[in-house]
């Protein structure tokens, strides 16, 4: 990221807590997150399932059910006080300012629209055009995400589309209504390996060429490598570890991005032979241990990191980790 990018981020959030109150106790599913997003950057955020990824996602759009979900802390995106919103402000900041990529299409798109017509909804929703120039803007669309048959794809139902397109397609929709910031949730994570392979290119490349800021979320620390700049470790809800993809990559120094990495097949293993896992599980959220939440799984645990939360520890200016004993991890 650019000094005029981390000067002013066109996404901060700042001390963020997202706490579902719906069951029998409450359960903290993100705990004090701060993350900062830079005009035309894009930040992979990391992390296994249950780590408050998607969560955090869709408090950036205000997703979550006020009755189910205490959310404190800000977040500002473009010049706008997020979670100040409501009503009409808030159905014109989602889509023209923010827009995300879904991770099951099939579930994100309506069954009983064409998806033409989705997108020409989204388009008129923002802009003050005529349908024509709506459709013709969808099928505008259906050719930059490389829908063959563009136009005869508009009036397909999303049950008629492969998985690979109908995740085309609900990136143009994405795209509808020309957003400053992308937020994709796993997007490929349905979609065979060739196909996985094409939509991240796809994203990469509509990013570069529309000057996007992404986030980008996933479980696998082999895509964050090929399509992010920044990378954000999440756990139990925390980020752990964030900073340029070359340093986290090459040197990092939180235990949990040190067990993601070595869990990698690579060149250098050989066939047969069983990849290291991480031990244990991820704590339960509704009841989280006082200290690092990571503790339990981790080889160089001790009483101090039992006691209390740790602090960020900054490694370099641009790299961050919270552990007490980031000077033990080198080498690991």
């Amino acid at each position: 990221m650019n000094s005029a990018a981390a000067i002013s981020p066109i996404l901060a959030i700042a001390g963020l807590t997202v706490t579902f109150t719906g069951g029998s106790s409450p359960v903290r599913a993100v705990d004090g997150v701060d993350l900062a997003l830079g005009r035309g950057e894009v930040l992979a955020l990391l992390g296994e399932s249950g780590s408050g990824k998607s969560v955090t996602l869709r408090t950036i759009l205000n997703l979550h059910d006020p009755r189910r979900a205490r959310i404190d802390g800000k977040v500002t995106a473009a010049g706008t006080d997020v979670l100040a919103l409501e009503g009409r402000s808030l159905a014109a900041f989602r889509g023209k300012v923010a827009s995300m990529v879904f991770q099951e299409p099939m579930l994100a798109l309506d069954p009983v629209y064409t998806v033409g017509e989705q997108i020409v909804e989204a388009v008129l929703r923002h802009e003050t055009v005529t349908r024509s120039a709506a459709r013709g803007r969808a099928l505008e669309l259906f050719e930059r995400v490389r829908i063959p048959s563009a136009e005869r794809r508009l009036e397909a139902y999303p049950h008629e589309m492969s998985g690979g397109m109908r995740q085309r397609a609900m990136i143009a929709l994405a795209l509808a209504s020309r957003p400053q910031i992308l937020l994709a949730d796993e997007p490929t994570t349905a979609l065979d390996a060739t196909v996985q392979v094409q939509i991240l290119l796809l994203l990469r490349e509509l990013q570069r060429e529309l000057g996007l800021s992404v986030i980008f979320v996933t479980h696998d620390i082999g895509v964050a490598v090929e399509v992010a700049d920044r990378i954000a470790v999440m756990y139990a809800g925390r980020i752990v570890e964030q900073g340029p993809v070359r340093d986290v990559i090459r040197k990092p120094r939180h235990p949990y991005t040190i067990g993601l990495l070595a869990t990698r097949a690579h060149g250098g293993r050989l066939i047969g032979q069983r990849l290291p896992a991480i031990p244990g599980s991820p704590p339960d959220l509704a009841n989280m241990p006082k200290g690092c939440a990571f503790a339990p799984r981790c080889k160089l645990r001790s009483d101090a990191c039992d006691a209390a939360r740790p602090e960020i520890v900054k490694v370099t200016p641009a790299h961050h980790v919270r552990c007490i004993h980031t000077e033990r991890t080198v080498g690991l």
